[in-house]
């Protein structure tokens, strides 16, 4: 009879022991992470008082209609560097005057941090003319009005695709 004798090696030899505790190893370090990201980066998109928001769309609602009885339109064009600004208001009605300065929030779509704000004036041409710092490259949304905050116009521009954007009202 004859028998046959294996060598055994010591369980951390063997590949399989290995290959089962990567999983869950992977499954750690990666939680590891993302706890660290939770607590290093701001949220920027929760609103801290949004009740108080909600009870500001009505004076938002009312700008818009402001803008509409104006007949307002805007459209805005970047400068080849992308940091000069101008904006060719037009009104349909009314008898206001056009106001000596606008002013043109740039607010980018997820990060609060990253809005700009820009004030714009009237130039001897008839223009709305200001300076900007280069914008990143994303989808940004647009508002602009009057320094008082009467009315709104509100558009949107792709940066680095276009180079000239149409504000008209909301709706």
């Amino acid at each position: 009879m004859t028998t046959m004798t294996q060598s055994s090696k010591p369980w951390y030899r063997e590949p399989w022991p290995w290959i089962l505790m990567a999983g869950p190893a992977v499954v750690v370090v990666a939680g590891f992470v993302t706890a660290w990201l939770a607590v290093s980066t701001e949220d920027g998109m929760v609103e801290d008082d949004y009740y108080k928001k909600g009870l500001a769309i009505n004076q938002t609602l009312a700008r818009d209609q402001m803008a509409r009885s104006l007949q307002l339109k805007a459209q805005l064009m970047l400068g080849s560097d992308a940091t000069q600004l101008r904006v060719m208001l037009q009104k349909g009605s009314g008898d206001e005057v056009l106001p000596p300065i606008l002013r043109l929030k740039i607010l980018h779509p997820t990060r609060s941090d990253m809005d700009r704000v820009v004030m714009l004036k009237k130039s001897d041409s008839g223009y709305y003319e200001g300076q900007l710092k280069a914008l990143e490259p994303t989808r940004w949304r647009l508002i602009l009005e009057d320094a008082d905050s009467h009315w709104r116009l509100s558009g949107k521009l792709h940066m680095p695709r276009e180079s000239v954007a149409v504000m008209q009202v909301n709706g």
